[in-house]
């Protein structure tokens, strides 16, 4: 009932149901099929509402504790236990859904996009009467692999459960027909995890014998000048150029060969470099001219796709910088963290993308004009930047845009 009420419910929507599922599209589709004919009966715009959805649901990779297949690899790759990766997601990804909310509460707010009224909203407590009891097999999931057992046994029992909890009530109950599709399903689906572990093996393989990643490696390294800000400036082009043609997947076994050890070489944590590489092959299913996400939600909304794409490349323009984050604060992944020295990266990251957001919208109390948006844009920055004088100035500057607005709108009054 918010001012972007329905958009904003996309997004909450989508991370959710990015918890269970690791696949962009799939989740466009799936979320979208409700979300976008919303958003369109209360007046938005087909591609806005395609827009929404797509930025919304590419997140979802990005959200524990189900990853996708090229998360279990890293896991394999780097060597590390699968609930190690889950963890370290965790706020990447609600920094990313933080960004993705906040721009579109701006854009509301600047384009006047009203909410669902009150008497259409439906009631909730009936709702997780009639159905809460599928939450169970995700609370299943997520306590055991939180408790040490392998994915493998984890979804297996999560399958028993899922069942067993489904024949609870009349209404979720399923055949036997139903257990055998499912079945027949979740095989068919194995088939291309199976088939893309079995290519990472035969491509690290080769690149590590042959030697070619250490020489690619050095050459990113080269290119860049010796600086890691440019190594990652290559490493998230090359990445994200990738992944325009290339499934998440295949595009992470091919760059955690080759330009993971580039930024290995500053000392930036394994996970750390890993994760970069990672989180931008998502990000590229916004990337025009190839955004499976942004066509998946133009193909609902019956939209322009290009436009779709570019549209929702705005609104999540803020994640873009989160992977800069936590490598110059690996912190943030809760590697070597504690309460004293997450706190702090945690807290600028947040306000850093926050005022990224205003920045990019336009918005904030009012209207930003272009100066202003760059000056709030260099302060976003400024917090991304590890040490407290840059922290003081960047949360300086933003507190100083803020009054200033404050006191135009007063003045104005």
């Amino acid at each position: 009932h918010q001012a972007g009420g329905p958009a904003k419910v996309a997004v909450i929507s989508s991370a959710f149901f990015g918890t269970i599922s690791g696949s962009s599209v799939a989740n466009t589709v799936t979320t979208g099929t409700f979300t976008i004919p919303l958003m369109k009966s209360i007046g938005y715009l087909p591609h806005f509402a395609g827009a929404v959805e797509a930025a919304s649901s590419t997140g979802g990779q990005l959200m524990p504790p189900i990853m996708g297949a090229a998360a279990f690899i890293m896991s394999d790759f780097i060597g590390v236990p699968y609930i190690t990766i889950a963890i370290a997601a965790v706020l990447p990804a609600l920094l990313y859904y933080m960004a993705v909310f906040v721009m579109i509460h701006m854009e509301a707010k600047r384009l006047g996009l009203r909410g669902l009224p009150k008497e259409q909203l439906p009631n909730t407590k009936k709702i997780f009467l009639a159905g809460g009891h599928l939450l169970i097999p995700l609370f299943v999931i997520v306590y055991m692999l939180i408790k040490g057992y392998t994915p493998l046994k984890a979804a297996f029992y999560s399958i028993l459960w899922t069942v067993a909890v489904a024949m609870c009530r009349k209404n979720t109950r399923m055949r036997l027909s139903d257990i055998v599709a499912a079945f027949d399903e979740g095989a068919r689906s194995a088939l291309g995890v199976a088939a893309a572990c079995a290519c990472a093996g035969l491509v690290i393989g080769s690149v590590t014998l042959t030697g070619i990643g250490l020489k690619l490696a050095n050459g990113i390294v080269s290119l860049a000048g010796g600086h890691l800000f440019f190594t990652l400036v290559l490493t998230m082009v090359t990445s994200i150029l990738l992944g325009m043609g290339l499934p998440t997947t295949a595009k992470y076994i091919v760059l955690a060969s080759m330009a993971a050890p580039a930024i290995q070489k500053f000392g930036v944590p394994v996970l750390a470099a890993h994760m970069f590489i990672f989180y931008y092959g998502i990000i590229a299913d916004l990337t025009p001219p190839v955004a499976l996400a942004a066509y998946a939600g133009a193909g609902i909304a019956g939209a322009n796709p290009m436009r779709t794409g570019f549209t929702a490349l705005r609104l999540a323009v803020a994640g873009f910088l989160i992977p800069y984050f936590f490598v110059y604060s690996p912190e943030l992944l809760m590697i070597n963290a504690s309460v004293a020295n997450t706190t702090v990266p945690a807290a600028t990251a947040i306000v850093g993308t926050v005022l990224l957001s205003f920045a990019a919208a336009g918005y904030w109390l009012r209207n930003l004009n272009l100066f202003e948006r760059a000056v709030i844009f260099a302060a976003s920055l400024l917090l991304i930047q590890p040490g407290w004088i840059t922290d003081v100035v960047g949360a300086g500057v933003g507190a100083a845009m803020y009054l200033l607005q404050k006191m135009t709108l007063k003045n104005k009054a």
